[in-house]
């Protein structure tokens, strides 16, 4: 019986959950996943792993297992009949060998599902090609913590132009659906002059569900930093472009972040401007 802790917000839930998924099977195990990752998850995706009762949870002895953010051989090895994994898990380097399960797992329920398409196609308007692309914006907590605490930067007017330009120049007619938790900063810094962008996410950081289904249903991802972006992008498929390098190179982040294992080999990445760390000015 194995199962693992329920923290953070939607991005994280999903890594832990697709992680405990992944290293069970791995096992020979049989996951279950707590009550409250199952009322953060399941009135999105259809998940199917059982629920621990809330007795089980306190009255089993559990094996504590820490867990880093990328697949390590001793993965494979977890000894114990009630193990209990811990950390932020998220990397795909765990999961992605059952990205066909995975995506199962976080197939939304059809409720979830039509209204999100209904909402993309209220965008198409007279355009006979057109190219979804979500574009989310993570701001919030990050733009403090990240110069503060993780010599590190979000994503500035300049890389949101640079990866919208990547797709302008592909795609005949791209729509750009741009959900964050600073959507003022994005109304403030994104250039909507030529009617194809679109301001659409309601930045509830509270109820997330509907920015990340709307994001999930595109067809491609510019994403900045951030599990719930990652998430997003693994689910839409499509191309993705990252914001990458966004730490100096002595970040403490980089013990426990390994770019590596966080984007898929496949996904384009543009470099942050880092200048403001230098000068000691953030946005």
């Amino acid at each position: 019986m194995w199962t693992v802790n329920s923290a953070g917000r939607l991005g994280n839930q999903m890594g832990e959950y697709a992680t405990l998924y992944a290293l069970a099977k791995m096992n020979g195990c049989q996951a279950y996943i707590l009550p409250q990752m199952h009322q953060q998850l399941a009135p999105l995706f259809r998940i199917t792993l059982p629920v621990l009762s809330r007795f089980s949870t306190w009255s089993i002895p559990w094996r504590n297992y820490e867990l880093h953010d990328w697949m390590s051989e001793e993965y494979r090895h977890i000894e114990g009949k009630y193990v209990w994994l811990t950390g932020y898990p998220c990397s795909w380097t765990f999961y992605h060998h059952l990205r066909q399960e995975i995506l199962q797992e976080f197939s939304f329920h059809d409720h979830v599902k039509e209204e999100a398409n209904q909402y993309l196609a209220g965008l198409r308007g007279q355009r006979r090609n057109v190219t979804y692309v979500g574009v989310h914006v993570r701001r919030g907590d990050y733009v403090r913590v990240m110069p503060e605490h993780w010599k590190g930067v979000v994503a500035d007017k300049a890389y949101l132009e640079k990866a919208m330009g990547y797709f302008r120049a592909k795609y005949q007619e791209p729509v750009f659906v741009v959900t964050s938790n600073g959507m003022e900063w994005c109304r403030e810094n994104i250039d909507a002059s030529r009617g194809d962008v679109y301001f659409s996410g309601d930045g509830k950081e509270s109820s997330p569900g509907r920015d990340f289904a709307l994001l999930a249903h595109c067809n491609h991802t510019i994403m900045t930093i951030g599990t719930f972006g990652i998430w997003a992008s693994y689910l839409a498929g499509g191309e993705t472009i990252y914001l990458a390098n966004y730490t100096l190179p002595d970040s403490p982040f980089l013990k426990i972040f390994k770019p590596w294992a966080t984007f898929l080999p496949e996904w384009i990445g543009i470099n942050a401007d880092l200048s403001p760390l230098r000068s000691g000015t953030s946005d």
